[in-house]
């Protein structure tokens, strides 16, 4: 059983925007379950899609009527409005059966354990952002990352995005390869703790 829903950083210089959110999960409708809304415990609406094998995952083991640590990619299509892309979820005592039942926790949500084994460490709307910090604006804590993705197999090279986050980072840092701690407050990433890994070679590969 994986201890963490974050995979850990297999590369120096590993692109990734990835996060948690908790909340319960609206589909836009009964024929289009892969698009909605995640509703968190503040009442904010976020807009959502779940991708591929999640879909199943969801309809097959969970009361979509109750909120759960969703697994997200974050996007920042309008200026103003977070989306995400439910890529799974963390709940080990619904999702790992075996484990359950060697604790004897199985479909008992008030358990304590249950509680303890679905938390982890960074906390609720925790995000690991790494990427090239393009854009940065000390005076009103504007920052933009650049994600770079790796081409799936039998797929086109896709285009990078753009995270757009509250913080400051010196102007010194631009074009820098940046790992980012993130805490999501409404439709906003801010900043928490940022390593610097130094500037970015335009001629290596992408990874």
């Amino acid at each position: 059983m994986r201890d963490h829903p974050i995979p850990p950083v297999t590369e120096r210089l590993q692109y990734r925007a990835i996060g948690l959110v908790r909340g319960i999960y609206i589909p836009e409708d009964p024929d289009h379950f892969s698009r909605g809304l995640i509703v968190d415990e503040n009442e904010e609406k976020i807009e959502a899609v779940v991708l591929g094998k999640t879909i199943g995952l969801i309809k097959r083991c969970l009361s979509i009527d109750v909120p759960h640590l969703w697994v997200v990619y974050p996007r920042c299509r309008h200026s103003e409005q977070l989306h995400l892309q439910i890529s799974g979820i963390w709940e080990p005592s619904t999702l790992d059966a075996s484990f359950s039942q060697d604790l004897n926790i199985i479909n008992d949500s008030n358990n304590n354990v249950n509680q303890v084994l679905d938390k982890v460490a960074e906390g609720d709307d925790y995000f690991s952002i790494r990427g090239e910090l393009i854009y940065t604006k000390p005076e009103t804590k504007d920052l933009v990352v650049k994600i770079r993705q790796k081409p799936k197999r039998n797929q086109k090279k896709p285009f990078p995005f753009k995270i757009k986050l509250k913080g400051v980072i010196p102007l010194d840092f631009l074009r820098n390869f940046v790992s980012l701690d993130v805490r999501r407050k409404g439709q906003v990433l801010y900043l928490e703790e940022n390593v610097i890994f130094g500037p970015i070679n335009k001629k290596r590969n992408i990874l």
